[in-house]
């Protein structure tokens, strides 16, 4: 009787284990996950003048900087690499599944694809531009002062700010990064960027822009370490209408987070100037 008891007693404490454990399961495409805890009170800081404080490093964490649309897994352009270096699959990040590019710029991205490896400007180190700099692989920071807020990025150093001036000025010339000025709307961070050149991909898929691109970030706290991030994409040279993307941004939240130095130029100096340089004589 005592060791019915006690697999009683047990049964009974393993199935109320199973119900709250079910009770904190959140249903994903089937698939059930543990909730995500709410974010401590004291760590939803805000800045002296209100603002939520974005303050850190954060980084996206999908497929985008291969193709921001759905894609499956393909080998790779490189067969020596093998399945290192193979392209993932993914889920796209472009609301409605598909860019909607003018006939002749489609045609154009396709060629961009078939010649990715001698066109992207990633391959070359250059700067990513807006807003594949956000999606990139790699982490950002955001510092954010009184005035105006500075995001830098881990790949090839490249950086921008961001002007929280009320009076908008024109770009005074075409940046890889863009020129851009915020607002806050409510909780949200609302970024207008222009002043593009056009020598800048979306991805390693030959996605790419002209330089009549105008992109509206919003950036948006979903918690002390999460955002939500937003953006709107204009450019009537290339698409027929705007077309946007959404993901979230995670914090970086290691004791030792930090941004590196990624400094990549000396990595494609040869691959870009090799054939300038004096070739011992035979």
């Amino acid at each position: 009787m005592r060791y019915r008891f006690t697999a009683v007693v047990g049964a009974a404490i393993v199935a109320a284990a199973a119900a709250a454990a079910i009770v904190t399961m959140v249903s994903v495409a089937g698939q059930t996950r543990p909730a995500p805890p709410a974010a401590p009170a004291a760590r939803r800081s805000r800045m002296p003048d209100g603002k939520p404080n974005l303050n850190g490093i954060w980084q996206a964490v999908n497929s985008a900087n291969w193709d921001v649309e759905d894609h499956e897994a393909r080998q790779g352009p490189v067969t020596a690499l093998g399945a290192s270096f193979s392209v993932p699959p993914g889920i796209g990040i472009v609301e409605g599944g598909t860019i909607p590019y003018r006939p002749e710029a489609l045609a154009k991205k396709k060629e961009n694809q078939a010649n990715w490896l001698a066109r992207d400007p990633e391959i070359k180190c250059y700067m990513p531009g807006i807003p594949r700099a956000t999606y990139q692989g790699y982490p950002f920071q955001i510092v954010q002062t009184g005035k105006d807020i500075l995001m830098s990025y881990q790949f090839a150093n490249a950086s921008r700010i961001v002007y929280m001036s009320p009076a908008k000025e024109p770009s005074p010339s075409q940046f890889w990064m863009g020129w851009s000025f915020g607002r806050w709307d409510g909780d949200t961070l609302v970024v207008d960027v222009t002043g593009f050149t056009d020598q800048t991909w979306f991805d390693r898929a030959g996605n790419f822009h002209s330089d009549e691109l105008h992109v509206v970030e919003r950036y948006t706290p979903l918690d002390a370490d999460h955002l939500t991030y937003e953006a709107t994409i204009e450019d009537p040279k290339t698409f027929t209408r705007p077309w946007k993307i959404s993901m979230p941004l995670y914090r970086r939240v290691e004791k030792n987070a930090q941004l590196l130095e990624y400094i990549c130029v000396e990595y494609a100096e040869e691959l870009m100037y090799g054939h300038l340089s004096k070739r011992p004589t035979p």
